[in-house]
């Protein structure tokens, strides 16, 4: 019975630090492909590099996930660039520790070429 108590509690921990380790996902809901996705604290203008730059491609096709490592959870705004060279922002997107945000075309704002 010890064992079975100890082993539940290594296997529930094993499973949190799991949860803890899961990057946070952007999924591309728009009608295009990404090319360039960039981060700022809400209000700011202190955009962080590109992200597609850590896919394979280097873009973010419609429907296509992105892993993003290392980023705190918090309220950003959000900078996004397209293949066909248009690029819109998006303010206030609200991102939870190992979770997935979207952006959709209704989303998108003060958009030009």
């Amino acid at each position: 019975m010890r064992f079975s108590a100890i082993g539940l509690i290594l296997s529930l921990g094993a499973g949190a630090a799991f949860a803890a380790e899961k990057p946070v996902r952007f999924w591309n809901l728009t009608s295009e492909t990404v090319t360039s996705l960039r981060l700022a604290p809400a209000g700011t203008r202190d955009f962080g590099a590109d992200l597609t730059k850590g896919d394979s491609d280097g873009s973010v096709d419609h429907d296509e996930r992105l892993a993003i490592k290392y980023l705190s959870p918090g309220l950003y705004d959000v900078s996004i660039g397209f293949k066909s060279g248009r690029s819109c922002a998006v303010s206030g997107v609200h991102i939870e520790a190992a979770s997935v945000f979207s952006i959709e075309e209704k989303d998108l704002a003060s958009c030009g070429k």
